[in-house]
């Protein structure tokens, strides 16, 4: 279980790319004469990024590669940052580093979701090392928190949901999330009388 302390003092989490926001498969082909790449991503995950982004987490992208799907769908989800090993050699410490320089945010105020051992270097780091479900066994032995659902699966959306739920704002940014979606009315104000 995670302990409300920990969870309160999370500003940032960083998230890998390749199984844990997608399930890892790259589908690769071509189009006319241009090469594309495909990746299977869960529609959960951007409701889980909506709800940490409510709740003032900033959420990063950390792919030890570039690509042009992991742009996309971090646009799509509003991830603030994309930060992509441009040697496509999986190096992540140092320009995640700097990204914390840049930004004023401590190790010990971050989060980082992983999976393989290029995420290693980071989830040692963090305060918060999560594993998901999809993990090599060094980086689940490397974990605070493994997830039970596997990357591309919705693991994002049930860190979302621990975290949120042991800072105890769960159900308040839920109905915020519902009324904002026109789902569920507002709840009546409380009229004030005058004394």
């Amino acid at each position: 279980m995670l302990k409300p302390a920990l969870a309160g003092r999370i500003r940032l989490i960083g998230l890998d790319v390749d199984g844990v926001l997608s399930d890892g498969g790259i589908y690769v082909g071509q189009v006319g004469d241009r090469a594309v790449e495909l990746k299977r991503f869960d529609s959960q995950d951007g409701c889980g990024a909506w709800l940490l982004r409510k709740a003032g987490i900033t959420l990063v992208v950390s792919s030890g590669r570039v690509s042009e799907a992991t742009t996309i769908r971090a646009r799509e989800m509003k991830i603030e940052e994309v930060l992509e090993d441009e040697t496509g050699g999986g190096r992540k410490l140092a320009t995640f580093a700097a990204m914390l320089a840049r930004r004023g945010v401590a190790w010990d105020e971050c989060a980082f979701v992983g999976d393989d051992l290029a995420d290693l270097p980071l989830l040692t780091r963090v305060a918060l090392p999560i594993a998901v479900a999809n993990a090599v066994p060094e980086v689940k032995a490397a974990a605070a928190l493994v997830t039970r659902r596997g990357g591309g699966n919705g693991a994002l959306r049930e860190v979302a949901e621990t975290i949120l739920k042991a800072r105890r704002v769960w159900h308040d940014l839920l109905q915020q999330y519902l009324q904002e979606r026109g789902d569920v009315e507002a709840p009546p104000r409380r009229s004030r009388r005058a004394g």
